[in-house]
């Protein structure tokens, strides 16, 4: 059976720090629109920053979602699953916002210009579940496209365009990634 946690004690943070991965849940306010889903990782760009928040680095990708929907409304949900060893479901449900990508150091590099943002949650909940449903799978390291995507685009002159293209609204249509520096 689940339980609900009242804080991220030691024994927590450690099982967050044995994990591969997380996921990031988000969706826009009222009944249209997308709800999103995206893998997050290494769990190096996951940091604990005291017992109810959590912080993760976000870099560019093919959309920004969890960007546009934490700026409508701010509710997001952290989930991470064990693919090994016990089998388990964690979930961090609060609200988030988003910061400048220096807003906390983490134990991870990112390629170089792919820094977006940083997203801090402030924890409203943290449960558990079984996670026997969740599949044991090995780990086999990290995979190379995105920093070589990443280096592809630093050497034809950047990711600006790719972002103003990209991040700059969801989907939906909602604002997303700034392009103008604050």
């Amino acid at each position: 059976m689940g339980k609900v946690f009242d804080a991220i004690d030691d024994k927590l943070a450690a099982w967050i720090g044995r994990q591969r991965m997380f996921f990031v849940g988000t969706a826009p306010s009222g009944e249209a629109g997308h709800v999103n889903v995206s893998p997050k990782g290494p769990i190096e760009s996951l940091r604990i920053l005291d017992p109810h928040t959590v912080a993760y680095l976000d870099v560019v990708g093919s959309g920004a979602e969890t960007i546009a929907h934490l700026r409508e409304n701010g509710r997001v949900v952290v989930m991470l699953c064990s693919f090994e060893g016990p089998p388990r479901i964690l979930r961090l449900h609060g609200r988030g916002e988003v910061l400048a990508p220096d807003a906390v150091a983490f134990d991870v590099e990112a390629p170089p210009g792919t820094e977006r943002a940083v997203i801090r949650v402030a924890v409203e909940r943290i449960a558990d579940s079984c996670g026997y449903g969740v599949p044991v799978m090995e780990y086999v390291g990290p995979r190379p496209q995105y920093a070589a995507w990443a280096e592809s685009k630093q050497r034809k002159g950047g990711l600006d365009e790719y972002v103003a293209q990209h991040n700059a609204r969801s989907i939906d249509g909602l604002p997303a990634v700034d392009l103008e520096p604050a």
